[in-house]
C-alpha cells in the first residue's frame, strides 16, 4: 500500500466554534494506481488533498489516527520533514494552470530551482533534465520556451509545464486536482491522456480529483465519492457504473449526458443544492435530497459498512441510469 488514510477530518476554528469540513475520511492507494475522487464543488475533495500535504490555510486543523504513506507516518513528521516528502516524493498538479505558475519569473527558473532544491542538481543538469521534461509533455522548442514567462504560454500549455514539473522530481505520487478547470474540451483530453501516459511510463500513483464522470470512466481504476465532506462509496470502475450503490452516486450519474440517448431526453438532476459545511444537518448529510430517505436517515448518520454509508443501499435491480 503506497498510501492510507484513517479517518482523516479537517476543521475550521471559527469564533469559538470548530465546524467540519471534512469528517473521518478513509481511503488509500497502491503503486501505480489511478484512484478518482468525485463530487460535487463543496464535498471536500480538494480540501482532503490540501491536508494530506500540510498545505491548508492556518484557520484550518486537521487530525488522523494516521496518514501511511511509503511505510512513515505523515502525521508524526515535522514540518520541515514534511515539506521534503512533498517537495520529492509527492506531487500536485493544481486546478487553475493560469495562476498556478509565478508570473514574474521564467519557466527555466520555476523548473531548474526545484530540481537543484530537491535533487541536489548542478544548474546545468536541471536545465538539462528540464529541457528533456517540457519535451517529454509534448512542449516543442523547449530550449527557447525554458527562457519565457508563464504569459507566454496558453492554460492548456501551462498545464504541460505544471505537468513535467510535478515529474520532475520522480515522485511515488500525484495528487491532481480537477487539472482541466478553464480548459476547453480538446484540450481536456489532451492534458489528460499525457498525464495518464506519464504516469504508466514512469510508474507513478495518481489521485485525480474531479466532478467529471467522464473523465472518471476513461483513465480510474477505482473511484471514491465524497458528498458533505466525508466518502459515501468507494467502488471499481466498472462496479460503480454498473452497479452503484449510493443514491448520491446514482444521481450523479443520471446529471450526465450519454451519446446513446436521444437528445430530447430529459436530465435527471439531483434536487435541492449541496449539503452546506455551515448547515446542521443531523443524520445522513444526503437525506434532504435523497429520493429514498426515511426517519431513519435523519435521526442516524449511516457507518461506512461494505464499501457505502447509507443505510438503504440501492440493490442491482434498483439501478436504473435512463
Amino acid at each position: 500500500m503506497l498510501l492510507d488514510v484513517k479517518n482523516l477530518s479537517v476543521t475550521l476554528e471559527q469564533s469559538k466554534k470548530s465546524i467540519s469540513l471534512v469528517r473521518n475520511t478513509s481511503f488509500s492507494i497502491e503503486a501505480g494506481e489511478t484512484l478518482a475522487i468525485v463530487g460535487e464543488s463543496g464535498s471536500g475533495k480538494s480540501i482532503s488533498s490540501l491536508a494530506l500535504l500540510d498545505l491548508l490555510p492556518k484557520n484550518l486543523r486537521k487530525s488522523a489516527d494516521y496518514i501511511s504513506f511509503n511505510g512513515q507516518d505523515l502525521m508524526a513528521l515535522t514540518s520541515e520533514q514534511m515539506r521534503k516528502v512533498r517537495g520529492t516524493e509527492i506531487s500536485m498538479v493544481f486546478q487553475e494552470p493560469m495562476t498556478a505558475l509565478n508570473p514574474v519569473r521564467s519557466i527555466g527558473v520555476q523548473m531548474t530551482e526545484r530540481l537543484c532544491e530537491s535533487m541536489g542538481m548542478s544548474l546545468p543538469e536541471a536545465t538539462r533534465v528540464s529541457i528533456e521534461l517540457l519535451e517529454e509533455v509534448g512542449v516543442s522548442d523547449a530550449a527557447k520556451r525554458m527562457k519565457q514567462y508563464p504569459h507566454h504560454f496558453s492554460g492548456g500549455m501551462r498545464q504541460r509545464v505544471m505537468i513535467a514539473i510535478a515529474l520532475s522530481v520522480k515522485p511515488k505520487l500525484i495528487i491532481a486536482d480537477e487539472p482541466t478547470t478553464a480548459l476547453d474540451v480538446t484540450i481536456q483530453a489532451q492534458i489528460l491522456d499525457l498525464m495518464s501516459e506519464l504516469c504508466r511510463n514512469h510508474g507513478v500513483a495518481l489521485i485525480l480529483i474531479t466532478h467529471n464522470l467522464g473523465i472518471v470512466a476513461r483513465y480510474a481504476n477505482r473511484v471514491n465519492v465524497m458528498y458533505g465532506g466525508a466518502i459515501v462509496e468507494t467502488n471499481s470502475l466498472m462496479g460503480l457504473y454498473k452497479n452503484p450503490r449510493h443514491p448520491y452516486t446514482l444521481g450523479l450519474l443520471r446529471s450526465v449526458p450519454r451519446l446513446d440517448q436521444n437528445r430530447s431526453h430529459a436530465l435527471i438532476p439531483i434536487e435541492g443544492t449541496p449539503a452546506d459545511a455551515f448547515s446542521n444537518i443531523s443524520g445522513c448529510r444526503f437525506h434532504p435530497r435523497c429520493p429514498k430517505s426515511k426517519d431513519k436517515c435523519n435521526q442516524e448518520t449511516p457507518s461506512f459498512i461494505d464499501d457505502v454509508a447509507c443505510h438503504f443501499p440501492l440493490l442491482p435491480g434498483e439501478v436504473s441510469l435512463r
